[in-house]
C-alpha cells in the first residue's frame, strides 16, 4: 500500500479513537442537567470520567500532529479555513478542563453551578462542531487555486453540515449516557438507562438520515458497507441498553461511532478536502501528502509507539474499572 494512503487511514483511526473515547466524555458532560438531581449525583457523573478525560483528549493532539506531518497541505487548508470553528472547539475544551479542576475548590453552590454549566457547554460545543467540520470536509468547501478556503464561517453552517453536527451531538450524548449507566449504580444508573433509551430513538433517526444523505451524495461501496455496520451496531446498542446489558451497549456504541467515522473517510477517499466550486482545486491524498521519506519515518515511529500508547490506555481503564456510587462520593467527602 502507498504510504500516503496508509497514513490517510491512520489519521482516520486516530480520529476514531478520539471520537469514541472523548465522545463519551462529552456525553457525560452534557448529561449533567438530566441525570444530576443534586450535587452528589453530579459528582458521581464527573468522577466516572475524572481519571480518563485528559488522557482521552490526547488523541486529538496526536491526530492533529499526524495530520500536520503527513498531510501539511490538508492541515494548512483545514486549520486556516475552519479557524473560527476550531477556535470555538479549543475554547470549549479549555473551559471544560478548567471546570473539572476548579469545580470542587470551593463549597458554594453557585460556584459549582457555574462550573457545571461550563462543563455542559464545553461538552456540547465540540460535540456539535466536530460533526459540522467533518460534514463540510466530506461535502466539500470552496477553495481557490492555492487550496485556500474562500468561504466564511456561516458557509460552514449549511443544512447538511448542521445535520452532521446534530448527529455527532446525539451520538456522543447517547454514548455518554450509556457509559454513565455502565459506571454507576442504584438510582442514577436506572435514570441513565431510561435516558439512553429515549435519546437512542432520536439518535437512530437523525444518524440514519445523515448517513443516507451522505450515501446518496458521496457514497461508495465501502461507505455503504461501513454505514450498514454503524446502523446495525447503533440499533443493537439501543436494544442492549433496554435489556440492561451496559457493557454490550457501550461496546456497540463504540462500534457505531468507529464505523461511522471510517464511512465518512471512505466517502472522502481519495480526496482529503474536495473543492465544491472547482474539482481542479481539490486537495487529494497525492497532492496534499508529505514526502515518502517523512512518511517512512512516521510509519516506523507509529509502529513503535502506538502499541505502547494503546497498552497504557488499556491499563488505565482497567485500573479505574469499578463503578462510582453515591456511597464512594460520600466516603471521599468524609476523608
Amino acid at each position: 500500500m502507498d504510504l500516503a494512503v496508509l497514513w490517510f487511514w491512520i489519521v482516520a483511526f486516530l480520529f476514531v479513537g478520539y471520537f469514541v473515547l472523548d465522545g463519551f466524555d462529552f456525553g457525560v458532560g452534557m448529561s449533567l442537567p438530566f441525570l444530576g438531581k443534586d450535587d452528589t449525583d453530579r459528582r458521581v457523573l464527573i468522577n466516572t470520567i475524572g481519571p480518563v478525560w485528559d488522557l482521552n483528549e490526547t488523541w486529538v493532539i496526536v491526530a492533529g500532529a499526524s495530520l500536520f506531518a503527513a498531510f501539511p497541505e490538508w492541515y494548512a487548508t483545514l486549520f486556516s479555513g475552519f479557524y473560527l470553528a476550531l477556535l470555538l472547539i479549543l475554547v470549549a475544551l479549555i473551559a471544560r478542563g478548567v471546570s473539572f479542576e476548579y469545580r470542587h475548590q470551593r463549597p458554594e453552590a453557585e460556584w459549582k453551578r457555574r462550573f457545571d454549566w461550563m462543563i455542559i457547554v464545553g461538552s456540547a460545543v465540540p460535540a456539535l462542531l466536530w460533526g459540522v467540520a467533518f460534514a463540510n470536509i466530506v461535502q466539500g468547501v470552496p477553495l481557490d487555486a492555492d487550496h485556500n478556503y474562500i468561504g466564511t464561517l456561516f458557509d460552514l453552517l449549511n443544512p447538511y453540515a448542521l445535520l452532521g453536527g446534530l448527529t455527532t451531538l446525539l451520538l456522543f450524548f447517547t454514548h455518554g449516557v450509556v457509559f454513565a449507566a455502565l459506571k454507576t449504580d442504584g438510582e442514577i444508573r436506572e435514570r441513565a438507562r431510561r435516558l439512553a433509551a429515549r435519546s437512542g430513538v432520536l439518535t437512530i433517526v437523525v444518524a440514519a438520515t445523515f448517513l443516507v444523505w451522505t450515501g446518496f451524495a458521496h457514497g461508495t461501496t465501502w461507505f455503504w458497507g461501513l454505514a450498514a455496520v454503524a446502523a446495525l451496531a447503533l440499533i443493537g446498542g439501543w436494544l442492549a441498553n433496554g435489556r440492561g446489558a451496559e457493557r454490550t451497549a457501550f461496546a456497540l456504541m463504540a462500534v457505531t461511532i468507529g464505523a461511522a467515522v471510517f464511512a465518512l473517510f471512505a466517502a472522502l477517499f481519495p480526496d482529503v478536502m474536495p473543492a465544491s466550486n472547482d474539482p481542479a482545486n481539490s486537495l487529494t491524498i497525492a497532492n496534499a501528502s508529505s514526502t515518502p521519506y517523512t512518511l517512512t519515518v512516521m510509519s516506523w515511529t507509529a509502529l513503535i509507539f502506538l502499541p505502547l500508547i494503546l497498552a497504557y490506555q488499556g491499563w488505565t481503564y482497567w485500573v479505574f474499572r469499578k463503578r462510582v456510587t453515591r456511597q464512594t462520593i460520600d466516603a471521599a467527602a468524609v476523608h
